[in-house]
């Protein structure tokens, strides 16, 4: 037998370490699921389709599956189940689940102020065109719910005899009672835009001027998660904000990506953007004095019992989200 030259034990030695190490790169992306509470929500589902789709998941990586749901309970349930690692939903939802006892923490805020708009039947003008008339809403109790009754004492209205406030559900049921002329008015998120574009209703304001404080959406994960998996959590972070810079910094593209996943046109996409884009949170920091407002907005309208300390809402050690 001949023996080995030097360059041929290096060569064999290479292709030797590189094999080993393919094992190893595979193990090193963690499979997870992340969720969104809806789909048909351009600054919530958005980062994560676009994470997703350029591959910033991977980067970090993670091979992580994007799963939308159809509303809080249903994705706060399967985070607590740990079938969700990273969830994203309205900012209310920490304070109601975690008065509820529910093991929750938030990790960022996705999306700042507030993008919930007030959405009109074509005909309307002006906010003060709705008083003596029906507002659409998703549930008593729900976030929709809400805004629709500091709107109304933000107009000096009573919210009980001045307007009525409807509970309807989705937003397939809120368009048909406004075709009806059931209503004149819902509440709705910056899916708004693509009602708008339709002609089916035009959105009149943006919410934010009845909660100046306020935090739209959320980030959170379980306390579980945190404890098994709290570097992963990080990674998945990373890829979704690295996204919702993207979507400022690049948002023909961005629509592009996203529309083809949420099911808009890409014109859709773009006036969406210019409701809430704006809104996207650089980094998940978290204004304490506007989670503050939102607990007592709560308290005021019986939606949680207790006034918890707010620190035990936030794993702070998540945020702000360093890229």
């Amino acid at each position: 037998m001949s023996p080995i030259t030097r360059r041929q034990f290096l060569a064999s030695s290479t292709t030797a370490l590189a094999v080993a190490a393919a094992p190893r790169i595979a193990r090193a992306q963690a499979a997870v699921s992340v969720g969104t509470a809806v789909l048909g929500d351009y600054s919530l589902a958005g980062p994560f389709i676009l994470a997703a789709e350029k591959g910033l998941f991977r980067a970090e990586g993670v091979a992580a599956e994007f799963v939308p749901f159809r509303g809080g309970p249903t994705l706060v349930k399967a985070v607590i189940a740990g079938d969700i690692l990273l969830g994203a939903a309205g900012s209310t939802d920490i304070l109601v689940f975690r008065d509820a006892g529910l093991p929750l923490k938030m990790v960022a805020t996705h999306t700042e102020g507030n993008h919930f708009t007030l959405n009109v039947a074509p005909e309307v003008g002006r906010i003060a065109d709705l008083k003596g008339k029906a507002i659409g809403v998703t549930a008593v109790g729900s976030t929709t719910w809400i805004f629709a009754r500091m709107l109304a004492r933000q107009q000096g209205w009573d919210a009980d005899r001045d307007v009525q406030v409807v509970a309807l559900g989705g937003l397939d049921a809120q368009l048909a009672a406004l075709a009806r002329r059931e209503i004149a008015a819902f509440v709705w998120g910056d899916g708004g835009a693509v009602t708008q574009l339709a002609g089916k209703s035009k959105v009149l304001a943006r919410l934010d001027s009845v909660t100046p404080k306020w935090i739209s959406q959320i980030q959170y994960v379980s306390e579980d998660g945190i404890r098994k998996s709290a570097d992963t959590i990080r990674r998945c972070q990373r890829a979704v904000f690295q996204a919702q810079r993207l979507m400022r910094s690049s948002t023909q593209e961005s629509a592009a990506l996203i529309a083809k996943k949420i099911g808009w046109t890409p014109e859709a996409v773009l006036a969406a953007h210019k409701i809430s884009g704006s809104l996207l949170s650089m980094d998940g920091a978290v204004s304490m004095e506007a989670l503050a407002t939102m607990q007592e907005t709560l308290l005021e309208y019986g939606l949680i019992k207790k006034k918890l300390p707010l620190d035990e809402h936030v794993a702070r050690e998540f945020t702000p989200v360093r890229l």
